[in-house]
C-alpha cells in the first residue's frame, strides 16, 4: 500500500534544459506578438508556466484572453520541441539513482508538482530519459497559483491508488522557495535543494524541512528522508 507521496519540481530539481525553455518562449513571444524579449524581466523560477505568461501579457500589453493564452502556449510547445535537442542541457546530480531507489520502495508513489503546463513536462523528461518514472502530476495547466497545484497533486494520488495521503507523509521536493511555499500550502513537508538560481542562504531563509546542497549522496538523502 502506498503511504508516502514525492512530488518533485523539474527545472532545477531533476534538471537543467541549459536554457531551451526560456528561448522557446521568447521565440513564441517573437511570433505572435512581434515583441522582441529576452525575458529578463519576468520572474521564472518557481513560476508557472501560465503565470509567466500573465506577465509578459501584462508587460507587453497583450489582452489576457484564453485565446491568447492557447496560442502562445501552442507555439511554446511547438519551438520547445526544437530548442531542447541543441541546447546542453542535464540531469542534475544523484536524480536518476535516487528516482531508482525511490520507484522500488513499494510505500512510494512518485509525481510531480511543477510549473511547467503538463506538455512540456513530458517533453522535458522524455527529452533527458526520466518521464517514466512519474505515475501523474499537477502542471500549470491546472492554476496560475503554484501554491493550489498541492492540491490538484493529492486529487489525483486519491484517484490513482485510492488513498488519502497524510501531509507528513508528502514530501515537495523543489529549489525554489515557490516550492516551499506551495508545499506548506498542503502542510507537506518540504525539501529545498539548491541546484538552481537560489543559494543555500535563500532556501534556508524560508526554513525547509529538508535542504540538501545537491542529491548526489543519494544514501544520506535517503537516510535524512527517513529510509
Amino acid at each position: 500500500m502506498k503511504t508516502k507521496l514525492f512530488l518533485f519540481d523539474i527545472d532545477g530539481t531533476l534538471l537543467t534544459s541549459g536554457g531551451a525553455g526560456e528561448k522557446a518562449l521568447s521565440l513564441a513571444i517573437k511570433d505572435l506578438f512581434g515583441c522582441d524579449d529576452n525575458l529578463s524581466k519576468i520572474e521564472i523560477a518557481g513560476c508557472t508556466d501560465s503565470g509567466i505568461a500573465r506577465q509578459i501579457f501584462a508587460l507587453h500589453g497583450i489582452e489576457p484572453a484564453p485565446e491568447n493564452f492557447s496560442r502562445l502556449f501552442e507555439a511554446y510547445l511547438q519551438h520547445l520541441a526544437g530548442t531542447l535537442p541543441g541546447t546542453p542541457g542535464r540531469l542534475l546530480p544523484g536524480i536518476v539513482e535516487l528516482l531508482e531507489k525511490l520507484r522500488t520502495r513499494p510505500e512510494v508513489a512518485l509525481a510531480l508538482l511543477t510549473g511547467n503546463l503538463a506538455q512540456g513536462a513530458k517533453l522535458k523528461l522524455t527529452h533527458y530519459g526520466v518521464w517514466e518514472y512519474f505515475e501523474f502530476g499537477a502542471f500549470a495547466d491546472d492554476h496560475h497559483d503554484r501554491n493550489q497545484l498541492g492540491k490538484f497533486a493529492k486529487a489525483r494520488a486519491l484517484e490513482k491508488h485510492g488513498v488519502e495521503f497524510a501531509p507528513e507523509n508528502i514530501y515537495v521536493l523543489g529549489d525554489t522557495p515557490h516550492d516551499i511555499a506551495c508545499g506548506r500550502a498542503i502542510g507537506a513537508k518540504t525539501v529545498a535543494i539548491s541546484t538552481g538560481g537560489c543559494s543555500r542562504a535563500q532556501l534556508l531563509e524560508h526554513k525547509p524541512d529538508f535542504f540538501f546542497d545537491d542529491l548526489s549522496d543519494v544514501e544520506n538523502v535517503m537516510s535524512v528522508l527517513g529510509f
